[in-house]
Formats: structure tokens, C-alpha cells, sequence
């Protein structure tokens, strides 16, 4: 079965068609989803900052974390629901796009990223507060979270557009071609 004729097969169903069928409910679930992703990348450039040394530098980097992480757990799990939502109301839009595809691998990244820095957080002794003793991959590590969180925000936008910004890379217009 194709990724076309999976998005098809949910676009026929019943929560999917009574998405549609409500004229505020994506704008809505849209909404919400876009304040999410706000509230997940601000907690994440915080202790990014942190990391980097230019925000919250006299505290220790576990308790930013433990400060911001409630707010990017949350933030996460409401960004994942009316993300769903989003591809039940829309399965062949988003399926059929590039941009889509980019977002969820580099959403996956991010997950995992966060949920084992948050491992080593908890764990991690107040000593973290010294700026030597934070590793020089550990400030990589910051800078490329960023990155790709920057680049989920592109493409998330990019998915409404996604055969201008792609062009003959983008699955809709190769499933034209074939």
C-alpha cells in the first residue's frame, strides 16, 4: 500500500471528514498547534542559551532545564495531538509533501535529543554551573538543537508551499509526473 493510498484510506474516514466539515475547527487546531511549537522552541532556546552561556549563566544547568522542561513536555504533547489532528483533516496535503516528510524525521531527532538530555539532567550534579565544565559537544549539541528546531518552524510553514519550495523534489509533483 502507497503513502497516497494511505492518506486517501484516512481522508475517507469519519474523524477526518468531520474535521472538514466544521469551518473554525483546523483554523483552530492550527492555532494551537502554531502556540506550541512557540512555547517548545522558546524552552528550548532558553537552555540552549543556557548551554552557550549567554542566558541564566549563574545558574546551574539542571535546574534550567527542571524549569523549562515541564513547559517543552506540555508543549510537546498538546504540539503532537493537534498535530495529528492536523494530518486526520488533511492526510493527502501532508503525506504528499517533502516538507512534511523533513518535519517528522527532524521532529524524531529532536524528541530523542531532548528526552536524553533530560535523562542526563536529571542525574546531573549542580556542578554543571562552572561554563568549564560544560563539554564542547555539549555546546554543539545546543547549536544543532536549534538548527533543526528552526528548520521544523520552515518546514511546518514550508507545507502549504511545498512544490514552489521544492519543486520536482516534491512528492506531489513526481506523483503527477508518474
Amino acid at each position: 500500500m502507497s503513502l497516497l493510498e494511505v492518506a486517501t484510506a484516512i481522508d475517507s474516514t469519519s474523524l477526518s471528514t468531520a474535521l472538514k466539515s466544521v469551518s473554525w475547527i483546523v483554523p483552530l487546531v492550527q492555532s494551537v498547534h502554531i502556540l506550541m511549537v512557540g512555547v517548545v522552541f522558546v524552552s528550548i532556546l532558553m537552555t540552549s542559551l543556557r548551554l552557550l552561556g549567554r542566558v541564566r549563566a549563574d545558574e546551574p544547568l539542571p535546574q534550567v532545564w527542571s524549569r523549562f522542561a515541564p513547559f517543552f513536555w506540555t508543549g510537546l504533547a498538546l504540539m503532537i495531538v493537534t498535530g495529528a489532528l492536523l494530518v486526520i483533516a488533511e492526510p493527502v496535503r501532508e503525506f504528499m509533501t517533502l516538507s512534511f516528510r523533513l518535519k517528522m524525521i527532524a521532529l524524531a531527532i529532536c524528541i530523542v535529543s531532548a528526552a536524553v538530555f533530560g535523562h542526563r539532567m536529571r542525574g546531573a550534579s549542580l556542578s554543571l554551573s562552572q561554563e568549564a565544565a560544560l563539554p564542547a559537544g555539549l555546546r554543539a549539541v545546543a547549536i544543532a538543537t536549534l538548527a533543526l528546531w528552526v528548520a521544523i518552524i520552515f518546514l511546518g510553514r514550508a507545507i502549504a508551499y511545498d512544490d514552489s519550495v521544492w519543486g520536482d523534489w516534491s512528492p506531489a509533483v513526481l506523483q503527477r509526473v508518474a
